[in-house]
C-alpha cells in the first residue's frame, strides 16, 4: 500500500490557537455514529413502514442491498482519508476532489441536512416522552415542553468535551441494542413465530413484490449518520487508522443489526400477515411483539428505550453539526470565532451554541406555526435531510474518483477506481428512488410546494458557496 505523502493538501492558514481535544477510540466513534442512526428507532419506525409500504416480507433484503452499496462507497471514502488530513468530512473530501467551490456548497448542504434532522427528531421525542410519562400517571403536557427539556440537556452536553457525550451515548446505545438482541434471540431460539422463520429475505418473488423502491428508500434512510466518522478526526486516536476502522465497523454493525432484526420482526408476527399488521400498527408493532415474547416488562423497556434512542440520535447529530460549524470557522468561511475551541474543555463550544440556536429556532417555529410534530415537522425536515445526505454521498463518490484519477494516480484499482465506481452507480440509483418518492416522503400526493421547496433549499446551499468563496481563499 502506498504511503501517504506528508503534505497531501497544503495548509494555507494557521490553525486557531485553540484546537479540539479528545482521545476517541474506534469504539467511541462507533458509539457516536451508530447512536445517530438510532437502531431501536429504526426497528420501531422505518422498518414497519418499509414492510407496509414497500416489499413486505422481502423488505430485510433491502438492508442487504443498502449495506453492500454503502460498503462500496466506504472503500473509496476510507482510501482517501489518508490524503485529506482535515475533519471537514464530506466537504473536505468533495473539495479535495472537485474543487473549493463545490466543497463549500457541500458544506452548506451537510449543515442543512444534519441540522434539519436534529431539529426534526425533537418532533418524535416530544410526543414519545409525553406518552411515556402519561403511561405512568404523569401530567399531560404539550409535546414542545418535553422537547424543550431535551433541548436543554443536549445544549449542555454539546458544549462540553466530546468524551462525555461519547460515554453517555455508549450506555444508551448498548441498552437499546440489548433489548432488540434479546427479542431476536428469544424468537430465533423458539423456532420463529406462528409460521416458523420467514423466507421472504431469500425469496426473489417476495423481494420484488409490492413496491421494492419504497423498501430501498426506507432502508437507505435508516443508515443516515454512519458517514460522519470523519467529522471526529481531530479528536480521534491515530485518525488514519481509527476513522477507516470506525467507518467499516459502524456500517457492518448497522447493516447486520437491521437485516437480522427486521427479519426476526417479520418471523415473530408471521410472514403471511405481516403487511396487514405493519400497516395497521406501524407505530406499536415493535412494542406489541416484544410484549408477546418478553412479557409486559419487555414492552415497558422498549417504550423507555425508544425515547432514549431518540435522545441519543439528537445528541449525536448535535455533535456532528457543531463540528461542521467549527471547521467552517477554522477556514474562516464563517466567523473565525466559531473555529476556536473552548480553552478548558477543548470542545467546539461556540459552534455548539450556534447549533443549539438554529435548532431551537426551528423547533420554536414549529410551535408558533402549530405544526403537527410527527406528520409535518419531523416528516418535512426528514425529507430535507434524506435528499441532502444521499446527494452528499453521491458527490463524495464522484470526488473520490476524480481525486485518484487526477491528483493521486496509481495505487490499488479496487479501492480507488472499481469500488467507488460501483458505489456511485448504486448511490445514483438511490438518489433517483428518493427523488421519485420525495412527495410521498414529505406527505404530498405529487410534487407540491414543500417537495419543490426541499430541492430549492439544496440548490440554494450550493449557490451560497459562490458568494462566500469570493470573500477569501479557504483551506479545504
Amino acid at each position: 500500500m502506498a504511503q501517504a505523502p506528508s503534505t497531501a493538501l497544503p495548509a494555507t492558514k494557521a490553525q486557531p490557537s485553540g484546537s479540539l481535544r479528545g482521545n476517541l477510540s474506534v469504539a467511541s466513534i462507533v458509539f457516536i455514529v451508530v447512536a445517530a442512526a438510532s437502531p431501536l428507532g429504526v426497528i420501531g419506525g422505518p422498518v414497519p413502514l418499509g414492510i407496509a409500504s414497500g416489499n413486505g416480507a422481502g423488505f430485510p433484503f433491502s438492508f442487504v442491498i443498502a449495506t453492500l452499496v454503502l460498503l462500496l462507497f466506504s472503500v473509496g471514502f476510507t482510501q482517501m482519508t489518508r490524503f485529506v488530513p482535515h475533519a471537514g468530512a464530506f466537504y473536505a473530501y468533495i473539495g479535495a476532489g472537485l474543487g473549493r467551490a463545490v466543497g463549500l456548497g457541500a458544506a452548506f448542504i451537510a449543515l442543512l441536512a444534519y441540522l434539519a434532522l436534529e431539529a426534526g427528531v425533537f418532533g418524535l421525542f416530544g410526543p414519545g416522552l409525553g406518552e411515556l410519562v402519561e403511561a405512568y400517571g404523569g401530567p399531560e403536557l404539550p409535546w414542545w415542553v418535553w422537547a424543550a427539556a431535551c433541548f436543554a440537556v443536549v445544549a449542555v452536553l454539546g458544549y462540553r468535551n466530546i468524551e462525555l457525550s461519547g460515554k453517555l451515548l455508549a450506555v444508551l446505545l448498548i441498552a437499546e441494542v440489548a433489548i432488540v438482541v434479546a427479542l431476536d434471540a428469544v424468537v430465533i431460539f423458539s423456532g420463529g413465530g406462528p409460521e416458523g422463520f420467514s423466507r421472504g429475505i431469500v425469496t426473489p418473488a417476495e423481494i420484488v413484490s409490492g413496491a421494492p423502491g419504497i423498501g430501498i428508500l426506507f432502508a437507505i434512510l435508516s443508515f443516515v449518520g454512519f458517514e460522519a466518522t470523519a467529522v471526529f478526526r481531530d479528536e480521534a486516536k491515530d485518525p488514519d487508522r481509527t476513522i477507516p476502522r470506525a467507518t467499516y465497523i459502524s456500517l457492518i454493525a448497522i447493516g447486520v443489526f437491521y437485516t437480522v432484526s427486521s427479519w426476526v420482526l417479520i418471523s415473530a408476527n408471521g410472514q403471511s400477515g405481516i403487511v396487514a399488521k405493519a400497516s395497521e400498527n406501524s407505530g406499536t408493532i415493535l412494542q406489541s411483539t416484544t410484549e408477546a415474547y418478553l412479557g409486559s416488562v419487555g414492552g415497558h423497556i422498549v417504550q423507555l428505550l425508544f425515547v432514549t434512542s431518540l435522545f441519543a440520535c439528537i445528541l449525536s447529530f448535535h455533535n456532528i453539526s457543531s463540528r461542521y460549524f467549527f471547521q467552517l470557522g477554522v477556514r474562516q468561511v464563517l466567523p473565525a470565532s466559531l473555529g476556536q475551541a473552548h480553552p478548558t474543555l477543548g470542545s467546539p463550544a461556540k459552534a455548539s451554541v450556534l447549533t443549539s440556536a438554529v435548532t431551537g429556532v426551528l423547533v420554536l417555529l414549529a410551535v408558533v406555526l402549530q405544526l403537527e410534530p410527527i406528520n409535518q415537522f419531523y416528516t418535512w425536515l426528514g425529507g430535507i435531510s434524506s435528499v441532502g445526505v444521499v446527494l452528499l454521498l453521491t458527490l463524495t463518490s464522484i470526488a473520490v474518483l476524480a481525486f485518484f484519477s487526477r491528483k493521486q494516480p496509481g495505487g490499488p484499482k479496487w479501492g480507488r477506481q472499481v469500488a467507488p465506481a460501483l458505489g456511485l452507480a448504486g448511490l445514483l440509483g438511490f438518489l433517483g428512488i428518493i427523488l421519485v418518492n420525495l412527495p410521498s416522503l414529505v406527505g404530498e400526493d405529487g410534487y407540491g410546494p414543500f417537495s419543490i421547496g426541499v430541492l430549492a433549499l439544496l440548490v440554494a446551499g450550493m449557490v451560497a458557496r459562490v458568494l462566500l468563496s469570493k470573500r477569501r481563499e479557504v483551506l479545504l
